[in-house]
């Protein structure tokens, strides 16, 4: 509701409404309780109050998205913080200080993870290939800690090129990549997503009003006022007509906007489908554990072929200490996949639930903005004869105008070119078909790169919250509101966590036991 000003009103009470009005330029030259510089200032007054409201409104749906990226964020970076644990937990338990002077390979691991979902420019598929090539550095080291420090740079290259032909780690790492950078692409996509989309509606609700516009809404609020009828309401269809007028080119969002929830509400689905996404981030200690396994069992065939491929590891005419047969592989232990409690299920579902019911709410803000500005005490609620038509207190003929820029070439309240959209507003249509497309290709599993969609979008991740979008409380709904599962937050410790360690803790421990013998063996 357009806030009325108590200055302006008490003079316009003192000064009586039986003056011609031909000095008016906005409100309609009858008798009027107007003078010039009154109508001027009444006219700056709606000007400021409007574009408030449209800011305000755009403040709720920034608002919303911020709190759904914060939710997700905090969710995705314990489920990747969880699995890590797990994963060190295990390994330090199994080899005691042995596993430190070879952490660094896998917290890098998890390190570089984090930064490609905060939006670094990384390719995470290079990424996995530099864990395991670093991997099997440290594995082939371990063969043979007395000849160890004969490994050339030039023999550790082409020992590298024969994990193409030779697999030493089976199919945990092909399998790996296969889940887990699709999980990954479609996270970050998705996070930057509600950013951008965040950004756009904040940059189009600063978009001012036009002269025309201005006109329209001090017409619509305050010439009332001037003719003496300030307790009569606008018809509400008149109502309608002047917003639509003013939010033409923001009702032209509607199409590419509607797009880009559709396609975020599909990528939220997919993290919910199978393999979940709980799933996948805690299958990498379970995919180590067998590559390791796999290495352990076929070492001596592995480095058998790597020698007749690449030559001796040691000094020339130093002859190899490997022996010519192999010797017996270690019993083989069966690897647990990881299952996700009822509890981790659960709360997944929560999140895609609530995520896809919020941007369900706003799906269609733009085209009803327009409705959502004239409801409650700013219009009547009907369009009798008891209403302010833009002339005086009777009913409101003319139709309702259809949303959007083109739609407005006969609207009778504002004065629009439609052959002139705002350029602002154009670049935003743009950008959103943009992101679109780019969501649709996570969702098809291809990497996408968001860092050049917006003059001052630089990525996602945690700690991403600005100042305009860091707004408290729930805000107001532009759309179909639907009853919505509570989100039930977790303390620092993460019960699942604990619960899937336990599950399956013993398989990975032993088959960590298995590369503290490959440590051990001097």
């Amino acid at each position: 509701m357009l806030a009325e000003t108590p200055d302006s009103i008490e003079a316009m009470k003192a000064f009586k409404c039986l003056n011609p009005g031909e000095h008016l330029r906005i409100c309609p030259q009858g008798y009027t309780c107007c003078t010039i510089a009154m109508e001027e200032t009444l006219s700056n007054l709606s000007r400021r109050e409007f574009e408030g409201l449209v800011r305000e409104a755009g403040r709720s749906i920034q608002a919303s998205l911020n709190a759904q990226y914060r939710t997700f964020d905090t969710y995705f970076l314990e489920l990747l913080n969880g699995s890590e644990r797990w994963l060190e937990e295990a390994f330090v338990a199994a080899l005691g200080d042995l596993y430190q002077p070879n952490a660094g390979v896998f917290r890098d691991l998890y390190s570089d993870l984090r930064r490609y979902y905060s939006g670094a420019s990384l390719n995470l598929e290079e990424v996995l290939d530099e864990f395991w090539m670093r991997l099997l550095e440290r594995l082939l080291k371990a063969s043979d800690p007395e000849t160890a420090s004969l490994l050339s740079d030039d023999f550790l290259e082409c020992a590298s090129k024969q994990t193409e032909t030779l697999h030493p780690f089976g199919d945990a790492p092909r399998e790996l990549k296969t889940k887990l950078v699709r999980a990954f692409i479609a996270a970050r996509a998705f996070v930057q997503g509600l950013n951008v989309a965040g950004e756009i509606v904040r940059k189009v609700s600063q978009v001012p009003l036009s002269l025309e516009c201005n006109r329209a809404i001090m017409k619509l609020v305050y010439c009332p006022h001037c003719r003496g009828l300030g307790s009569v309401k606008p018809c509400i269809n008149y109502c309608k007509n002047v917003m639509k007028g003013c939010l033409a080119n923001q009702a032209d969002l509607d199409t590419e906007w509607q797009s880009l929830i559709e396609t975020m509400l599909q990528v939220a689905s997919s993290f919910g489908a199978e393999p979940s996404m709980d799933t996948v981030i805690y299958s990498i200690p379970v995919r180590i554990s067998e590559a390791v396994l796999t290495m352990q069992e076929n070492m001596e065939i592995y480095t058998s072929k790597v020698f007749k491929a690449c030559g001796d590891r040691g000094e020339e005419g130093t002859p190899s200490s490997i022996s010519e047969e192999p010797k017996k592989k270690a019993s083989t232990v069966t690897a647990l996949e990881y299952k996700p409690s009822p509890k981790s299920a659960a709360r997944l579902e929560v999140q895609v639930t609530d995520v896809s019911s919020k941007l369900k709410e706003m799906q269609f803000y733009w085209i009803q903005l327009p409705s959502a500005l004239c409801s409650g005490k700013t219009a009547s609620s009907t369009n009798g004869d008891k209403c302010w038509n833009g002339i005086t207190k009777a009913s409101y003929l003319p139709e309702v105008m259809g949303d959007g820029l083109a739609n407005q070439i006969n609207n009778p309240e504002v004065e629009i070119d439609i052959t002139k959209p705002d350029r602002t507003i154009r670049q935003q249509i743009m950008l959103l078909k943009i992101t679109s497309n780019r969501l649709k290709n996570a969702l098809d599993g291809n990497d996408v790169d968001f860092q050049d969609t917006s003059d001052d979008f630089s990525g996602s991740g945690s700690g991403m919250c600005a100042d305009h979008l860091c707004v408290r409380g729930r805000p107001p709904v532009f759309g179909p509101k639907t009853d919505r599962p509570k989100l039930y937050a977790y303390g620092p410790e993460n019960k699942r966590v604990k619960g899937s360690v336990n599950q399956i803790q013993p398989s990975v421990i032993l088959l960590v036991l298995l590369l503290a013998t490959l440590l051990l063996r001097r």
